[in-house]
């Protein structure tokens, strides 16, 4: 019971998705006497968390009850207060938790606050396919920096774009959907400004007949070239539009950005440009905890040579475009050997309709 009760919680937590950033996804299930009498996830980042909401379902029917938590309840005054008072006040008597928080500093406190209050605590109940659910969450509190997406999609013959710079469209509308969900569920989306010059992109999140989050968008523009009339400047006063630059930009430029809305960063220079180490641990800071990237060939170089994607989504759509001077998923001057080459570790195959997705966990030194 306790496992079919704790599949429940972590369906509830699964709802919050992209709304919670860079809190983590939580889900809550209450249980009297064998009887479901309160449920709750988090649903907003700032409002209240999973366990509150639950509470409130449940009412006075939580007294003597058995409480299914996903995560470690919070024991510290954050946005909310803590969620251990209310569970303690609310007479649950029994506390069964997938996993513990991921936060050294504050691991266990929340279980010591309830058995402190003489209530029983078990953990582990799913853990693993908690940490699946969190691993955005789960990462951004151990490295303190962002979980890093690369997306990209190429032809049967490895191409992005033929040799005129045409890629409308190499997947089909399934794929196209799947990287839209992907914009909806990270914090941030990140594109270098070649892409902005050459595709005016919007770069938010659209998914009929469903309430999305746009992502936070981030251009990497080492001379602030982003140009002033391109859509991820539109409504930068609503959607937080982050320029990235370096000392390079020429201060009119600089200027101009800024006052279409956009937050100008400027970041240490990397061979010649933004330098993505740099950039990243600066967006961990920010409370930045994921990122999509979804950049043209030298951004991608750029991204593996300094180590900061965990993620790769590889589609392979079935196209032949053929041609030597056509664009391919990562450029730059590449490695002399294949010793030298970034290992993957496939995570998983899924097919849309003829385009087929390969998942691979990235092993970086900037994991």
């Amino acid at each position: 019971m306790d496992t079919k009760h704790m599949q429940r919680a972590l369906k509830l937590a699964k709802k919050g998705e992209g709304f919670t950033n860079p809190n983590p996804l939580v889900g809550a299930v209450i249980v009297n006497n064998g009887e479901v009498v309160g449920e709750g996830f988090h649903a907003l980042y700032g409002k209240h968390h999973a366990e509150v909401n639950a509470l409130f379902n449940a009412g006075d029917r939580a007294k003597g009850a058995t409480m299914y938590v996903t995560l470690e309840p919070c024991s510290h005054h954050g946005k909310t207060p803590p969620c251990t008072d209310a569970i303690i006040h609310s007479g649950i008597k029994r506390v069964v938790l997938a996993s513990k928080d991921p936060n050294p500093l504050v691991s266990g406190r929340g279980v010591k606050a309830l058995k402190e209050a003489g209530i029983e605590v078990e953990t582990g109940v799913l853990d693993e396919e908690n940490r699946r659910l969190n691993e955005i969450f789960f990462h951004y509190i151990v490295h303190k920096k962002p979980f890093v997406v690369l997306k990209t999609a190429m032809s049967a013959d490895g191409k992005t774009a033929t040799k005129t710079g045409d890629a409308k469209w190499i997947t089909n509308e399934q794929s196209r959907r799947f990287v839209h969900e992907l914009r909806h569920r990270v914090h941030a989306i990140m594109v270098g400004a070649g892409t902005v010059i050459a595709d005016n992109p919007l770069l938010t999140a659209r998914l009929p007949n469903k309430k999305v989050r746009h992502p936070v968008r981030i251009v990497l523009d080492t001379f602030a070239e982003t140009p002033l009339d391109s859509n991820v400047l539109k409504h930068a006063d609503t959607t937080r539009t982050i320029v990235a630059i370096t000392n390079s930009a020429p201060n009119k430029r600089v200027d101009a950005l800024k006052e279409q809305g956009a937050d100008v960063w400027t970041t240490p220079e990397k061979d010649g440009h933004v330098d993505l180490r740099a950039l990243v641990k600066k967006l961990g800071e920010e409370g930045i905890d994921s990122v999509l990237l979804e950049g043209g060939s030298f951004v991608n170089d750029s991204a593996f040579k300094a180590g900061i994607i965990q993620r790769l989504h590889l589609f392979i759509a079935p196209k032949i475009l053929g041609g030597e001077n056509a664009y391919t998923p990562v450029g730059g001057t590449g490695v002399d050997t294949v010793a030298e080459s970034v290992a993957l570790k496939r995570k998983s195959i899924e097919t849309f309709e003829e385009d087929v997705l390969i998942t691979y966990d990235v092993e970086s030194e900037g994991s």
